[in-house]
C-alpha cells in the first residue's frame, strides 16, 4: 500500500509539473535532491533546468544546435568582469547551475585554474549528464556551502583574480551570502587587482539594500541591468573608461567565441546610483529577517 501511495504521488507530481510547462516543452529527466527536485526540460531548440515548484524559472539554458554559446543574458553580463581584469589566472565560481558559464570560461581560458563551489550534488549530476559540464585538471569542484568554502579559503591564504557569485536557492540568493560580512570575506580572498562579478535580480525587493551593502564594502561598482542585475566590483577601485575600452578590445576575440562581446556589454556599464542611498545595509544580524 505504501509503495502504491508513493508511486501515485510521483505520477501526480509529474502531471502537475507538465501543466506548468509550455505545450512544446517536455521533461526529460527529474533529479532528486535533498534541497529540491531538479527538472531537465527540452523544447524544440533548447535544453534547460527548472526547480520543481510552481512558477519556477529556467535556471540554465543551452542551445541544442550550439551548446558552446551562452544564451542567457546574465551569463554574458558576468563575463563583463574581464573588462576590469582581462588576464585572470585563478577564478572562483560560487554556484554551478548547469555549468554553462564555467564551460565558457574554461573554453576561452583553458590555461587557468577554476574552483567551483556547489552545495547540491544533484546539480552537479545534472550539469555533467545533461549540459556538457566536465571537470578536468584545471576545473575543481567542491560540494560545499559557498560561505563555508570562502572562510576556509581565507584561512588557507587562497587568492583569486576573479570571483563569480551566482548562488541561488528556490527563492533567491541565500541570506548568509548577501551580507556585508560575507562580502568582506570575499574581498579578502581577492588579489589586489581582483574582481567580483555577482548575479542578482533587477526587480528584487532587496535591490536598495543590496546596493548599499556592496557600496559599503567595495565603494563604486558597475551596475549592469537587464532582467537580472550583475554587479561588477573591484578590490582596488574601478578602472577608468579608457582602460575598460582597452580591456574590451583585448578580450573581444575570446568573448565572441561564446556569443557575447562589446556591442552587448559596453552599453550596460553604468555607475549611476539608482537606489535609495539610505537603505539598510544587510548584515549577519539582519539576514535572518530577510524575506522575499
Amino acid at each position: 500500500m505504501l509503495i502504491f501511495f508513493i508511486l501515485l504521488c510521483a505520477v501526480l507530481l509529474l502531471v502537475y509539473l507538465a501543466t506548468v510547462l509550455n505545450d512544446n516543452e517536455k521533461i526529460i529527466h527529474v533529479e532528486h535532491s535533498n534541497f529540491r527536485d531538479i527538472l531537465v526540460c527540452e523544447s524544440r531548440l533548447e535544453r534547460y533546468m527548472r526547480f520543481s515548484r510552481k512558477g519556477s524559472s529556467k535556471q540554465t539554458r543551452m542551445l541544442l544546435s550550439a551548446t558552446g554559446l551562452l544564451i542567457v543574458n546574465y551569463n554574458k553580463m558576468m563575463l563583463g568582469a574581464l573588462y576590469l581584469n582581462p588576464r585572470p589566472s585563478k577564478i572562483l565560481m560560487i554556484g554551478l547551475g548547469g555549468g554553462t558559464l564555467a564551460t565558457a570560461v574554461s573554453s576561452i581560458f583553458p590555461e587557468i585554474d577554476i574552483d567551483i563551489v556547489e552545495i547540491d550534488q544533484a546539480v552537479i549530476n545534472v550539469a555533467t549528464k545533461y549540459f556538457n559540464f566536465k571537470q578536468n585538471s584545471r576545473i575543481h569542484i567542491y560540494e560545499k556551502d559557498g560561505r563555508a568554502f570562502v572562510r576556509n579559503a581565507r584561512a588557507c591564504d587562497a587568492a583569486y583574480d576573479m570571483i563569480m557569485l551566482d548562488a541561488y536557492d528556490d527563492q533567491y540568493i541565500p541570506g548568509h551570502m548577501m551580507t556585508m560580512e560575507f562580502l568582506l570575506e570575499l574581498k579578502r580572498i581577492l588579489t589586489p587587482d581582483g574582481v567580483l562579478s555577482a548575479n542578482t535580480w533587477k526587480s528584487s525587493p532587496l535591490y536598495d539594500s543590496e546596493s548599499v551593502t556592496y557600496e559599503a564594502v567595495f565603494g563604486t561598482f558597475f551596475n549592469l541591468l537587464k532582467t537580472n542585475r550583475v554587479i561588477l566590483a573591484k578590490n582596488n577601485g574601478l578602472p577608468d573608461f579608457e582602460t575598460i575600452l582597452n580591456n574590451a578590445e583585448l578580450v573581444e576575440p575570446k568573448l565572441a567565441t561564446v556569443g557575447t562581446g562589446v556591442s552587448f556589454l559596453l552599453p550596460l556599464f553604468s555607475v549611476r546610483q539608482n537606489w535609495n542611498l539610505n537603505a539598510e545595509v544587510l548584515t549577519d544580524q539582519t539576514s535572518a529577517l530577510i524575506s522575499y
